[in-house]
């Protein structure tokens, strides 16, 4: 008969996890360009929402409109800033796409024998480009429209005419509803396409910041910029800066941009 100790399972520990995760995965994204992401996606909805339903939030001069859509230019300048100056796969450098490279990678996908990346794909690419686009013409708009009255009003409205502001209010809107919203939802889409019949896990990895180890296109993994968190703090704080310190410098005027 045995005696002593009985025998006991171990079960596995977090770090034999981790170390078999980092082996079947690879560096994708960074932190800073998945808050960015995903603080984003937040800032669009809320100023969707703040406007159609400003009456659900007591807001009649839509100061949380108004304070998401400068927080949302200085998010996208501080993208423009982290496109230069951040990790490998955040770079424009890194996936700016030339006709060629799109047309072929188009015609590749369309007999379902297309190359993978490790950070955006070319027609993906075009797809960021567009939507950073749109939406820093739609969030500078904004600061000259003028909706109701004078009380609600982009902080630059005095810098045009009535019929300049009318037109950036026009245009605020059409962008919005006929080009933006449906850039979004193909955006969307395009990442549950690939997702359910490509194999290829977009969105999760703009969550983990991982992707599955395999042969990309573009790198093998992203060079994480050095420190991202703090370059990025800094970024974001130049940003602000260039946002609302240009407001203040040329004479703006935060009409009614109490948040209460």
């Amino acid at each position: 008969m045995q005696t002593g100790e009985p025998t006991r399972t171990q079960a596995p520990s977090d770090k034999s996890d981790e170390a078999s995760r980092q082996a079947r995965t690879v560096s994708a994204w960074d932190l800073p360009t998945r808050l960015f992401h995903w603080s984003l996606v937040v800032l669009v909805a809320f100023s969707w929402f703040s406007f159609q339903y400003s009456e659900i939030l007591k807001d009649p001069v839509l100061k949380y409109h108004r304070w998401a859509g400068l927080l949302v230019l200085t998010l996208l300048v501080w993208r423009l800033l982290w496109g230069i100056f951040g990790s490998s796969t955040s770079r424009f450098k890194a996936f700016l796409p030339g006709p060629k490279k799109v047309t072929s990678y188009a015609s590749a996908m369309l007999s379902g024998r297309e190359p993978k990346y490790l950070g955006h794909n070319p027609l993906g690419a075009l797809m960021i480009f567009a939507l950073l686009g749109l939406l820093i013409v739609q969030a500078t708009l904004g600061l000259f429209s003028v909706e109701h009255n004078d009380l609600t009003a982009g902080p630059l409205y005095r810098f045009i005419s009535e019929a300049g502001r009318e037109q950036a209010t026009d245009w605020h809107v059409f962008l919005f509803n006929t080009v933006t919203l449906w850039l979004i939802g193909l955006h969307i889409l395009a990442n549950v396409f690939y997702a359910l019949f490509r194999g290829e896990p977009l969105i999760k990895a703009m969550l983990t910041g991982h992707k599955p180890k395999r042969d990309y296109a573009d790198a093998q993994k992203a060079e994480i910029a050095a420190r991202p968190l703090l370059r990025a703090t800094v970024l974001l704080a130049l940003s602000a800066v260039i946002v609302f310190g240009g407001i203040w410098a040329v004479g703006g005027k935060f009409l009614q941009m109490r948040l209460w």
